[in-house]
């Protein structure tokens, strides 16, 4: 875990999730059995962030909702990320659940329960979580349930209220397209930063191309920041490309919370003061990092196929 640098704190608020993840060497065949390595592993496109942020130095907090089943377990990993937890628990629905399945390439497909997380609502705000935080970092999933919603745009007021900068992972193509583009748009209306994949700033912009993304979306957002994956990322702010950063070289084992790595290493970098090109690199070398483990969280010394232990009810 890195060392805290600076007192300029970052406030995620996003989902934990329990992580399945099935490493298969075959294609998976229907109505039969395919051989994979199975481990548990925390995840989350919110806590992940919240982790990797942690592990390179900033002060960061987590707000997010979690089951009765797994709490424990999923606070105890965040802590020893070094993350801050604002934890709510519920009482009558579990943890949300992802199945990856990750074929040899590393690339994954998800079956998704989002639990108690799909109910994190403006009941767990409260405004002192703003308290020292100079950035609030909303996962765009929190906004695709109702409860969420209002969540997010209580926050979002407060910090704008308090000049809190804020930006905005806008999370999957899938559930965005469901929620509205124009909606998700108007809806983060008061974030400075977005950081979108290619596929989601695409979508969002109505871009046929990275840079045109980049480009429109800074101009409706102050800064755009483009993930691109193996080929690096790029930044443009108020409608000029400012920085790009290439990939860095890694063997992909599993690219489960590399979008988040790289948040992360963004954000923690500009909370740190670098320039937005030494911010690109260092979401690059996180993301890099990533995909190099199973998992979508910083390892702290425990091997990569450890099966975790979870408590059960």
């Amino acid at each position: 875990m890195g060392q805290i640098v600076t007192d300029r704190g970052l406030l995620v608020i996003g989902d934990a999730v329990t992580d399945v993840v099935a490493l298969h060497g075959s294609p998976v065949i229907l109505g039969t059995d395919t051989a994979a390595d199975i481990v548990l592993r925390p995840g989350g496109s919110g806590a992940n962030t919240a982790a990797w942020a942690a592990h390179l130095g900033a002060d960061t907090r987590l707000l997010a909702r979690l089951g009765y089943d797994s709490s424990d377990w999923h606070t105890t990993e965040l802590v020893k990320t070094g993350v801050r937890p604002h934890i709510t628990v519920d009482p009558d629905h579990p943890t949300a659940v992802v199945i990856a399945m990750v074929d040899k390439s590393g690339e994954r497909s998800m079956l998704t329960n989002r639990g108690a997380g799909s109910l994190i609502s403006e009941a767990d705000w409260n405004p002192a979580l703003l308290d020292g935080v100079a950035r609030l970092h909303l996962s765009g999933y929190v906004l695709f349930a109702e409860p969420g919603l209002r969540l997010a745009r209580l926050a979002l007021a407060d910090a704008s209220a308090l000049g809190v900068a804020i930006s905005v992972d806008p999370a999957s193509t899938g559930p965005l397209r469901d929620f509205g583009v124009a909606r998700f748009l108007d809806e983060t209306s008061s974030a400075d930063l977005i950081i979108p994949n290619l596929e989601e700033a695409l979508l969002l912009s109505g871009a046929t191309t990275a840079e045109q993304a980049a480009l429109l979306l800074s101009e409706r957002y102050g800064t755009a920041v483009v993930k691109l994956g193996a080929a690096g990322a790029l930044a443009a702010v108020d409608g000029v490309v400012v920085a790009r950063a290439a990939g860095v070289s890694a063997e992909v084992v599993d690219s489960t919370g590399a979008g988040d790595a790289f948040a992360a290493g963004f954000l923690a970098g500009t909370l740190h003061g670098v320039s937005e090109q030494a911010a690109l690199e260092a979401g690059c070398r996180a993301g890099a990092a990533c995909v190099a483990q199973v998992g979508g969280r910083p390892r702290y010394g425990l091997d990569l196929n450890r099966l975790y232990p979870i408590h059960t009810d």
